[in-house]
């Protein structure tokens, strides 16, 4: 099978040629590999990829066995994923989080996430690149940029950001390095690398995947979502990742009984009676490509069926100066915890540890310096007492009660936002961005969705119906 046909595919395609016997899963992952050899790992490439798994080609050698056999686990059998560098492998990778002070990290455990999509029958082919710690760093690191892996390149303009900082995973999804990848978000950090790239992302419901294995830097907004080249394959892995687990309270409140086969929503009726909530005079602001991208979006939300709704501004609900102590002072505690599991002989098993590491190594480390684990490190108890911290949480709290009411109010069946907003990763509210055009400089422009919590379900079959005719039409 030529190399622009594979480049094309979609994952059930990639299945379908599997079944064929056009494909295998070994053949697809050299396929891959060939291809970042080529466009990201070259002088001057993409720098998106920031590990490759040794073990991928006798995992796929095993996986067309089982096919060989009649056995096919999912949707996602033989199928290559790559992974943010902040989620636990236990095997020969390193788990860094883009950071040199735990580059020797070979993590004793997998992530909850990673044990599902092994059971799946997914290959995990590499780690990305990342902005370091989540940005977490310096405040002038550039979005992309880690000490471990360097910069992450935009695949469509050298010049502009590709964004952060599920950087390398948006870009490996956009370069077709992969089929689909898993970020991470406490702040937008897979719906604008998303939107920058021109590819899907998925910032799920708090809770509705679990946080085990993930090197976080809040307990509060910090979730694993998917990142891909359409809705119908970021439904796919959000299917397979999705569910309860015993190590991670926050998904104790999910509905066991709840289906997470998004696959059987998606058709072509999604719009049809939708409600969507839309700040008309955020729309009206719009200037250029992106009024044009945008006024095309809502006369194809219209002519589908859709009733579109006149709401306030959600910007307005919660602000970045509320939210801000929630990432201070959750930081050190939260770090902390994920290291203490970590083996006792790495070289860093505390923020303090990791930064005298830096420090030690600031030439490598230290190009943007650390200041915001200095005040993590030296201005917080790490206990989560401080008053500020609890007052921001019930910021949240009201904010959360006020975005339920808008749903409520106007019986909205989604909100659709000319940006991300960082009402949804604050609440925990589920949220997700399609590209739906270009500026003039290539760069993307991405539409982003918001539903209300656990209800994925109505948030994928509308952005399902809105992707394929904006694509359609394009």
């Amino acid at each position: 099978m030529n190399e622009a046909a594979i480049t094309s595919m979609n994952i059930l395609a990639l299945q379908d040629a599997m079944a064929q016997k056009q494909l295998t899963a070994r053949e697809l992952v050299l396929f891959y590999l060939s291809r970042i050899a080529e466009i990201d790992q070259c002088e001057g490439g993409l720098n998106a990829v920031l590990e490759i798994n040794p073990d991928a080609l006798f995992i796929a050698d095993m996986l067309d066995e089982e096919r060989k056999k009649g056995r096919v686990r999912s949707l996602l059998h033989g199928i290559p994923i790559m992974l943010k560098d902040t989620i636990n492998t236990a095997d020969n990778m390193h788990t860094s989080a883009g950071s040199l002070a735990l580059a020797d990290n070979l993590a004793p455990y997998d992530a909850h996430v990673v044990t599902r999509l092994r059971q799946a029958g997914a290959i995990i082919l590499g780690k990305t690149n990342m902005t370091e710690f989540a940005n977490f760093m310096g405040e002038n690191m550039p979005p992309g940029y880690s000490s471990r892996g360097g910069q992450v390149l935009s695949p469509f303009n050298r010049d502009r950001t590709p964004s952060g900082s599920s950087t390398g995973s948006a870009v490996a999804v956009a370069a077709r390095l992969c089929v689909a990848a898993l970020g991470t978000e406490n702040f937008g950090s897979i719906n604008y690398p998303a939107q920058q790239n021109g590819i899907v992302g998925i910032k799920p419901t708090m809770g509705l995947v679990s946080r085990y294995g993930n090197v976080s830097t809040t307990y509060t907004l910090d979730t694993i979502g998917p990142m891909a080249g359409s809705v119908m394959d970021a439904a796919i892995v959000l299917g397979v990742i999705a569910g309860r687990d015993e190590r991670d309270p926050a998904t104790w409140t999910q509905n066991e009984d709840a289906s997470t086969d998004y696959m059987s929503s998606l058709n072509r009726d999604g719009l049809n009676g939708a409600r969507i909530g839309i700040h008309q005079g955020k729309w009206e602001a719009l200037t250029g490509a992106k009024q044009q991208a945008f006024g095309k979006l809502l006369a194809i939300l219209k002519d589908a069926g859709a009733t579109i709704v006149d709401v306030e501004d959600v910007s307005q609900l919660i602000s970045e100066s509320d939210i801000d102590p929630v990432f201070f002072y959750e930081c050190k505690s939260c770090m902390n915890a994920y290291l203490a599991t970590l083996r006792s002989d790495l070289t860093c098993t505390s923020v303090q540890e990791i930064i005298e590491f830096n420090q030690r190594h600031a030439s490598q480390a230290l190009k943007y310096g650390q200041p915001m684990l200095l005040h993590v490190q030296n201005k917080t108890s790490g206990r989560l007492t401080e008053p500020e911290y609890l007052e921001a949480l019930a910021k949240r709290e009201r904010a959360i009660c006020a975005l339920d009411q808008m749903f409520d109010a106007h019986q909205l069946s989604v909100l659709l936002c000319t940006q991300p907003e960082i009402v949804a990763p604050i609440t925990g509210f589920p949220s997700m961005s399609i590209p739906i055009g270009c500026h003039e400089d290539r760069i993307p422009i991405g539409a982003y969705w918001i539903a209300r919590r656990y209800d994925e379900t109505t948030l994928l079959r509308i952005a399902f119906v809105a992707d394929k005719e904006v694509n359609s039409n394009a």
